[in-house]
């Protein structure tokens, strides 16, 4: 993994908006890293930051499990190849701990060459990062994905998950949701939403693009979220690219 650089100034935002079920209070982190000093790197960037504390360290995917039972932080910071356990069966762990349901999952990738982003991203990853990724864009990506938002970019998630689903079965669409194409129980609507969630759109967007109130797009989210048993917003972009309702190089609002 790449040692990030020292930002050039602390970031302006304001502290993150706390995940649901999580008292307000700073963005309690675990870092996961087999290198310690890119462990230190980090933990040294993130106490930089003045609504975020490191809670606990780990070098493999077994003591990151563990580091997230004992101190149950907003996020874990996970690499994917670790030793002991992967960074991918420790995401799984934590995704399926019950008493876990709180702690997000941000993966660390190398981006062109890590063949394992949409296994991690399935077992429960919130987002990934690229290792080289500026230390400013950590910290908001830290922060996005303790508010409980996924952190997909959609440019290279697209090509990403494309890449990784370019599988005969993945089917193809006739023109997408605008179409009005049902996927497994949903709604028109509901297919709408979901393809819109899979071309990068927050609440808001969506709401203005179908021009509904921001409460019933919220609305429409989380039922497809229940609807496809779907633990946050990045397992739907995963479904919307399976499905077929987005392709890659799709971005931002369908044609109508």
């Amino acid at each position: 993994m790449d040692t990030p650089h020292t930002p050039d100034a602390a970031p302006g935002a304001p502290g993150g908006a706390a995940a649901p079920g999580r008292a307000a209070g700073p963005i309690e982190v675990v870092l996961a890293d087999d290198q310690a000093l890119v462990r230190a790197a980090f933990a040294m960037l993130i106490g930089s930051a003045p609504d975020m504390a490191v809670v606990g360290e780990a070098a493999t995917g077994r003591e990151a499990v563990e580091a997230a039972r004992r101190a149950r932080p907003s996020l874990v910071v996970m690499d994917i190849r670790m030793p002991e356990l992967d960074g991918i069966e420790a995401t799984r762990r934590i995704a399926a701990d019950p008493a876990l349901s709180g702690v997000r999952v941000l993966v660390l990738t190398t981006y062109d060459t890590d063949e394992h982003v949409m296994e991690a991203l399935r077992a429960g990853a919130s987002g990934f990062l690229v290792k080289d990724t500026r230390p400013a864009e950590l910290l908001e990506g830290i922060r996005t994905v303790a508010a409980g938002d996924a952190l997909l970019s959609p440019g290279p998630t697209g090509r990403l998950i494309a890449r990784l689903l370019s599988a005969p079965a993945v089917p193809s669409p006739a023109t997408g949701a605008g179409a009005g194409t049902a996927v497994g129980g949903l709604s028109a609507r509901e297919s709408q939403v979901l393809s819109l969630v899979g071309r990068g759109l927050n609440n808001a967007e969506i709401a203005a693009t179908l021009q509904l109130s921001p409460l019933t797009a919220k609305t429409h989210v989380s039922r497809v979220m229940g609807k496809l048993g779907a633990r946050d917003r990045a397992q739907l972009v995963i479904a919307a690219y399976e499905s077929g309702l987005v392709r890659a190089g799709e971005q931002g609002t369908p044609s109508a």
